[in-house]
């Protein structure tokens, strides 16, 4: 598992003085572009093919509370790829100074053009950077009905 870790601050916290669901959101942001910069996916190397990470959705399970000062522990795992590195998914685990897993979360994204701001494949070069990703243990090869699974559609306002 790839791991980052960070210490909570006054302006990650919400009202209710815990951390925060932007802060989670933020955190796990930090953490894949962590672990794409040590595989190969630099900033600057995403931009040399005109590429960008998206993502789909992230569902984010709260277990326990996260406080300022606390330092956590921000996980990711590798649990999908597609055959062409179009899709990947990662889970993410938040732990407590102790271990404790506070908070879990699964995520979907992809890979977008910049020229065209459409989904798109990645390069043999970058595919062959994502074939060394470390795969969880129940990885799957990923296909575009994946992106599908929980079947939702944009519903337009009627103005």
């Amino acid at each position: 598992m790839f791991t980052k870790q960070f210490e909570i601050r006054w302006n990650d916290l919400d009202a209710n003085m815990h951390l925060a669901n932007s802060s989670y959101v933020n955190f796990m942001s930090h953490t894949r572009m962590a672990f794409f910069e040590e595989y190969g996916f630099s900033l600057h190397e995403i931009a040399k093919h005109d590429l960008a990470p998206v993502v789909f959705y992230e569902h984010i399970y709260y277990f326990k509370e996260a406080h300022i000062g606390d330092l956590i522990t921000v996980g990711l795992e590798v649990t999908g790829l597609s055959e062409d590195g179009m899709f990947f998914s990662f889970n993410h685990n938040f732990y407590d100074g102790k271990g404790k897993n506070i908070a879990h979360c699964e995520m979907l994204g992809a890979w977008m053009s910049f020229k065209t701001r459409k989904l798109t494949h990645l390069n043999d070069e970058l595919m062959a950077c994502a074939n060394r990703f470390p795969k969880s243990k129940d990885f799957k090869t990923l296909t575009k009905a994946d992106t599908r699974k929980y079947q939702k559609r944009p519903v337009d306002l009627s103005l």
